[in-house]
Order: C-alpha cells, then sequence, then structure tokens
C-alpha cells in the first residue's frame, strides 16, 4: 500500500500558514515578496514530507539574498523566514542576528577573524542578516580587510550550512555587482528575493497603521496633504520607503504638540491631542520649495 501524506495537515501542525497570515498582515503590498516567500516555504515542506517517506533528494540550499531600497521590509521579512525555517526543523533557534560591515571586519592585521567568528557564534542555529553587504568587498583597498570576513563565511555557509543560514541584503545593483565579484559566494545563494519600492498609496496605509498605533489620526484633508509630500519626498535623494514615512509622522507629530503650544493655555480636548491637522505637514519644507 502506498504512504499517504497529508500536505495540509503537514501545514497546521508546523504553523506555517499562521506565519505566513501575520506576514501578510504585517506588510502592506510587496506581493512578489510574500509569493516567493510562500514558494520557498512550499519547497522546505514537500522537501520534509519526501524525507519523512524515505525519498532521496538534495538539499534545498537556504541561504538567500534580499535586494531593495531601504525601508521596503527586508529585515521584517527576514524575521519571518526564521520563524519559517524554526518551526520546519532546518534551524534549531528561531532568532535573527542582524549585522552590517563594521560587526564583521576589524581594522587591523588579526581583528576581523575574531570579530566575525563571534557573530557567527552568536547567530549559530538561527538565521544571520547581513544589511549592506557589498561594503564588505572593497577591491579598491589592498589593506582593507572584508575580504577575509567573506573567506570566513565562505567556509561556514559550506561546512554548517545545517546550522546557520545566511541572508546578504542591500541595493540590486550594488548587490549584483558583488555576487559577480563573488562567484564563489554567488553559487551558496540559492534564493533571491527582490523588494519593490511602495507606491505613494501603500505609504499613506503604513502611515495610517504606524499613526493608528499611537493612538493619532488624520483628517481627510491631512490625508491628502500626506500622501502630496509622499509624492514629493519620493523624488528626494535618500528616500526610504516607510523608514521616511515613520520620520516624517514623528515630525509632524512635533509640529502638533508645538501647535498647541503656540497657542496659548487653554483646555484640550481628546481630538486635539490625537488629531494631525493638515498644517502639521504643510511646514515641511518641502512645501516650501
Amino acid at each position: 500500500m502506498s504512504q499517504l501524506v497529508n500536505l495540509q495537515e503537514e501545514y497546521e501542525k508546523r504553523q506555517i500558514q499562521e506565519v505566513l497570515d501575520q506576514l501578510d498582515r504585517d506588510l502592506i503590498g510587496l506581493v512578489p515578496v510574500k509569493s516567493r516567500i510562500k514558494e520557498i516555504a512550499a519547497l522546505l515542506i514537500i522537501h520534509r514530507l519526501r524525507k519523512s517517506l524515505g525519498l532521496s533528494s538534495a538539499n534545498p540550499g537556504l541561504h538567500m539574498s534580499f535586494t531593495g531600497s531601504p525601508g521596503t521590509g527586508k529585515t521584517t521579512v527576514a524575521v519571518k523566514m526564521a520563524d519559517i525555517l524554526f518551526r520546519l526543523g532546518y534551524i534549531r533557534k528561531g532568532h535573527l542576528v542582524t549585522v552590517t560591515r563594521d560587526d564583521l571586519v576589524g581594522q587591523y592585521i588579526g581583528h576581523t577573524a575574531p570579530k566575525t567568528k563571534e557573530v557567527l557564534k552568536r547567530a549559530m542555529g538561527g538565521l544571520l542578516f547581513i544589511d549592506e553587504a557589498y561594503y564588505l568587498y572593497k577591491p579598491d583597498n589592498e589593506r582593507d580587510y572584508g575580504a577575509e570576513a567573506i573567506e570566513i563565511l565562505l567556509q561556514v555557509m559550506e561546512n554548517q550550512r545545517d546550522d546557520l543560514v545566511i541572508i546578504f541584503a542591500g541595493y540590486k545593483d550594488r548587490m549584483d555587482s558583488f555576487y559577480e565579484s563573488n562567484p564563489g559566494l554567488s553559487s551558496r545563494v540559492a534564493n533571491h528575493v527582490d523588494f519593490p519600492d511602495y507606491s505613494p498609496e501603500e505609504l499613506l496605509h503604513i502611515a495610517k497603521i504606524m499613526l493608528a498605533e499611537q493612538q493619532y489620526r488624520l483628517t481627510a484633508e491631512s490625508e491628502t496633504v500626506l500622501l502630496d509630500y509622499i509624492s514629493l519626498r519620493m523624488q528626494e535623494p535618500h528616500f526610504a520607503n516607510a523608514r521616511s514615512v515613520r520620520n516624517a509622522i514623528d515630525r509632524a507629530r512635533m509640529r502638533q504638540a508645538n501647535r498647541m503650544f503656540a497657542a496659548g493655555a487653554r483646555v484640550l480636548t481628546k481630538a486635539d491631542l490625537v488629531t494631525i491637522e493638515p498644517e502639521d505637514f504643510l511646514r515641511s519644507r518641502l512645501f516650501r520649495k
């Protein structure tokens, strides 16, 4: 008699759908990213089911590349990915360690190896997220020690791939150049996920969620002004999607507080305290150009 496996039962037992549903709730838009994560989860769970029936197949590559602009949810998705890998038994722990070049590369001979190995020790059994990974490689600087950190990472990715998953992250064009310069690294990264920029409407939605979490609200006029602000800010240098929106909200809250103080001593209503008015955005330098 053929052995039977129940895919839905396995999903429910491992609570994978719960993580995917939470990803849908936590992140606005990013449909291609969510689809890619679901595809990876499907591959991993099918591999587990095949293994349970004694079917042989190569272990799926788990190391990943997350590319996209700042503020597009890469770290949030990495947290969910760590949870999925833990629930499916691909990592011993569900923790995420986030680092940059400064955490891995030393400033003098003999400094890099201990720094990199200490980070790897903290991340072992979980997921290591290396943001702006291309800064590890500086071929124009002969005295740079980033290549040493990369060599150590390569050894761990090959020899301890059952106990550590690494995600390299950064701008897509720079990451492409980074992989071209490091073919050994590129060959070990199986899953590439590209994070698109948000639309102005999606960022407005995100802003409203951020404000609601802090018990603020926008008037209809404020929503229109904030959408205009977002459209203008997207054309400026160093735009960081949701991160820039959060900064705009923080400044609007500060202007709201100062506006109420400037009005002089008076009794304030709850509505006064929770409402962000159009002028709290209109005082931005973007509207004064």
